[in-house]
């Protein structure tokens, strides 16, 4: 590319050590060959991470990406992205995360921001658009992520944007997320605890520079065309009036709800946590991100009870899974005040539903009899505070299933893949779930390719093993430009390839043909596998926890056999174009 339209072609490099920073420039060839997002991401991940680093030390990275349609016009676009080896599986980690950061990170002047090192006592980082401040943070640490966010963006002044670490981050607990705009998160794979080892509790950003875009106009006249087109798509009506607590519904229609930690598939008076009782039971509001007009979170208050006139954004659908179906509490009250809980402790809720889980399921047993049991909401959030705070039986699980399940004897029961607690969407029903949870890189992971939707609406037969593997291919390429670009995966029914084609040449000049962006995408999912196996996580770690693959459910006898499975990711590394093994070819 002459010029780097959509980009700046900088990386902003901040020591954390010897508290400096500089801007390098992106190595010639590389915003082309990856664009930016997770393939920008990915390759710096594997090109400047030393294999074997601790995940919690100094010499692991936390590399934070924008893509060429941040702060654009572009509906959907307002999400950061954040990668580093992960605490949690030792392996490949990305997040992303919505809200209003995304824009005003960007305005910075700089494509990734990479965190080196640690420093010698608490900081804050503010970022602007001339560079970076290093600011004590002393009396900050110890804050729940609500007060931390608060009180940094009041430091920084007006306009400005934060993203911080709870509690859970500081611990070094391997389930931490960064939280933004209060109830935002990056959740997935304990990147909080990376920020909180290089005691960093967290960043803040103020800028006002714009990347020069290769069709400025024409990419306006584009959004105009594409909201006027689809504002009333079914899509975005369901997600604006109900959010993702519809999907309560149709997994236990599906009988695919995992409940009572992974032993059935429908939760009896699921009706009581799903999206009709919670726009009939509490005051429900549509709540957008920048640029979006899906406004699929709902700023959801409570009206009555113990927890009145609580406000979250929320409940999503995986939190009212993990809390709800897995630990079997029917309230949605409780609910919305175990994600209040973990929000302010920074603790991923799926992960940490699946470990309360857990504990239940041991309690039910009698192994333990001082851990809860199903149902009860209140040991459930004293568990939550123990795990945040290291606290007794607490502190084996805030470093994950692995570790937990092994220190009490459950490694027999414990449901996980790579490390990383499964969403829900249970395999043994939607059979390319099982796949898409064995070959993501980040382990057990529902939204590299969202394949339950296709599922789901009968695109193809959930219990099919034949052709899923190709169709998978289909929607995980697209989802991962998605990701490059960076776009909310929820505007997979409203952006196909023409779109996703138009939007690149729209910002950064440069014409791909769909087959051309497959490739791309093809290249970018190969960087995570290849980082995975320099890491030691091969072909054996691409398969199901045991139980799911001998456990047939009750409701119906669905199963997933693991000469299934075997299929399913034996064809996808064929198609992938890697050897036996999934060994991608030098």
């Amino acid at each position: 590319m002459e010029e780097v339209y959509g980009f700046y072609g900088k990386i902003l490099r901040v020591d954390l050590g010897g508290r400096t920073f500089r801007f390098d420039p992106i190595e010639p060839g590389i915003l082309e060959r990856y664009l930016g997002g997770k393939g920008l991401g990915s390759y710096l991940l594997l090109s400047e991470t030393p294999p074997g680093v601790d995940p919690l030390g100094p010499e692991n990275k936390l590399i934070f990406t924008l893509g060429p349609a941040t702060d654009t016009p572009v509906w959907g676009s307002s999400r950061y992205g954040v990668y580093a080896r992960s605490p949690l599986t030792g392996g490949y980690a990305e997040s992303y995360s919505g809200g209003r950061v995304a824009p005003v990170m960007k305005r910075c002047g700089f494509d990734a921001l990479i965190l080196e090192g640690r420093a010698a006592s608490p900081l804050f980082l503010e970022v602007t658009d001339e560079g970076v401040r290093f600011h004590a943070a002393r009396d900050l640490w110890g804050l729940d992520a609500y007060a931390a966010e608060e009180e940094i963006r009041a430091r920084a002044g007006e306009g400005a944007q934060s993203l911080v670490i709870g509690p859970a981050g500081e611990n070094g607990v391997r389930i931490a997320t960064l939280q933004n705009n209060r109830w935002r998160s990056a959740g997935r794979g304990g990147l909080g605890a990376v920020l909180g080892s290089k005691n960093v509790k967290g960043l803040v950003f103020r800028g006002q520079k714009k990347a020069a875009l290769f069709d400025e106009e024409g990419l306006s006249r584009f959004a105009r065309r594409f909201a006027a087109a689809n504002r009333e798509h079914a899509a975005v009506k369901n997600y604006r009036r109900l959010g993702t607590p519809m999907m309560v519904a149709l997994l236990n229609s599906a009988r695919a709800f995992p409940t009572a930690y992974w032993s059935r598939g429908e939760l009896p008076g699921w009706e009581k946590i799903g999206a009709d009782a919670l726009l009939a039971g509490f005051d429900v509001q549509p709540r957008a991100c920048t640029a979006c007009m899906l406004a699929c979170g709902n700023l959801t208050t409570v009206r009555e009870g113990s927890y009145r006139g609580l406000t979250v954004e929320g409940p999503e659908y995986e939190t009212i899974y993990a809390f709800g179906g897995l630990c079997q509490i029917d309230r949605l009250d409780e609910i919305i005040h175990l994600n209040d809980l973990c929000d302010a402790l920074g603790l991923d809720t799926i992960s940490a539903g699946n470990l309360v889980a857990l504990a239940m399921e041991a309690g039910e047993r009698g192994l333990r009899k001082d851990w809860p049991r199903f149902g009860d909401a209140a040991g459930a959030a004293r568990f939550l505070e123990d795990i945040a705070h290291r606290r007794g039986d607490g502190g084996q699980f805030a470093d994950g299933i692995v570790a937990a399940s092994r220190a009490f004897g459950l490694e027999d029961r414990a449901v996980h893949v790579k490390g990383m607690e499964p969403p829900g969407y249970d395999p043994r029903v939607l059979k390319g779930m099982g796949l898409s949870y064995a070959v993501s890189a980040r382990g057990a992971c529902h939204l590299r390719a969202t394949f339950y939707k296709q599922e789901l609406a009968g695109v193809i037969a959930p219990d099919a093993v034949e052709g899923k593997a190709a169709l998978y291919l289909e929607f995980e390429d697209r989802l991962t430009v998605f990701n490059t670009l960076i776009l909310c995966v929820f505007y997979r029914d409203l952006y196909l390839w023409p779109e996703l084609r138009e939007i690149i040449r729209l910002t950064t000049g440069v014409e791909y043909t769909e087959e051309a962006l497959k490739k791309t995408a093809g290249d970018i999912i190969t960087l995570t596998r290849r980082f995975n196996l320099r890491e030691g996580i091969g072909a054996a770690a691409d398969t199901l926890p045991p139980r799911l693959l001998a456990e047939p459910l009750p409701e119906g006898g669905n199963r997933l056999t693991a000469d299934e499975l075997s299929y399913m990711v034996q064809d996808y590394y064929r198609l992938r174009g890697w050897l036996e093994g999934g060994m991608p070819p030098e």
